[in-house]
């Protein structure tokens, strides 16, 4: 569970008594697409008001959940997608058995020859791995790889940021409408932290064991109006996209958080990132504290500092 980030913040609470507060929250269909509204307090302790409207015909198309993975069920795609494969071979030359046993495909082939034998089984191989990697696609899920060096699958987060980031122009086009078009990035980004941190909040289990469990899709955490770290992190780097199209971002993976990295030239106490010769200035979209711009909670600053960590480039 969260235990050390929401320590963290709490300590942060108790230290600046600077918490997010969304006042109001309401969306409503039109005939040419959803329009959300939302009032709250930004860190500054001032109301601030947004209204916008995602077009109904790129709505059609986003993801709205992201299932959990279940390992029985990724292996029954296979097993059926494998069988297929099984019935394009002559059985004068090969008995070939397939069936699952729980998360697992177990295959058993007998063949004429040894040569063909190895043939069979290289096919097979072959058509598992593409089985396995078209399931994890059509169900928006990616191989993860932890800082501990652990196998996981979870959500696909850039697939994710690279497909809403068109739908969320007007959202994104909001918030620039309200700051000043000659300020610095910084009042775009801290307005649009402020927004984000102020939607309520569900909590992340471990990303590695959760299998996608609680993680929403932008146009989900929207319509709901709550979301975890993982969603929040997806919905503001989406946004922050269509902001910034060509500047570099990150998402950084901590083991039970996740922020944001972009590449601005960072001002003197902004926490940083280095990675791949570019500095990234971090950013916490969680809440429920105000965490301004280059302000990070002090267990994610701890994790960081340890290489506790992984990052995904956002296209």
């Amino acid at each position: 569970m969260y235990i050390r980030f929401l320590l963290s913040l709490a300590l942060f609470l108790i230290v600046n008594a600077t918490v997010a507060e969304q006042l109001n929250f309401k969306k409503s269909r039109l005939d040419e697409g959803q329009r959300f509204e939302y009032k709250w307090l930004d860190s500054e302790g001032t109301s601030r008001h947004i209204a916008f409207t995602l077009d109904n015909s790129k709505l059609s198309t986003a993801p709205t959940e992201q299932k959990n993975y279940r390992p029985e069920l990724a292996m029954r795609y296979v097993t059926v997608e494998l069988l297929k494969v099984a019935r394009q071979f002559d059985p004068r030359d090969a008995n070939v058995k397939i069936r699952q046993q729980g998360d697992t495909v177990l295959t058993n082939v007998k063949a004429r020859s040894e040569e063909k034998l190895k043939v069979i089984q290289g096919q097979l191989a072959q058509a598992k791995d593409q089985a396995y990697d078209d399931y994890l696609d059509k169900h928006y899920f990616t191989r993860y790889r932890t800082f501990f060096n652990e196998e996981a699958i979870k959500p696909d987060h850039v697939r994710y940021m690279k497909e809403m980031t068109e739908s969320l122009i007007p959202l994104s086009q909001a918030f620039y409408e309200q700051v000043n078009t000659q300020a610095d990035a910084r009042e775009y980004f801290n307005l649009l932290l402020s927004w984000v941190q102020s939607i309520p909040y569900d909590a992340l289990d471990n990303r590695a064991q959760s299998n996608g469990s609680g993680f929403a899709p932008p146009i989900q955490l929207l319509n709901e109006n709550r979301g975890d770290c993982d969603s929040k992190s997806v919905l503001i780097a989406s946004i922050a996209r269509a902001f910034l199209p060509d500047t570099a971002m990150v998402l950084v993976l901590l083991p039970e958080h996740a922020l944001l990295g972009i590449a601005l030239s960072p001002k003197k106490g902004e926490e940083t990132l280095k990675a791949d010769g570019k500095t990234y200035v971090l950013m916490e979209p969680t809440g429920p504290a105000l965490l301004k711009f280059g302000e990070v909670a002090e267990s994610s600053a701890k994790d960081i500092a340890k290489g506790l960590y992984t990052l995904e480039e956002i296209q």
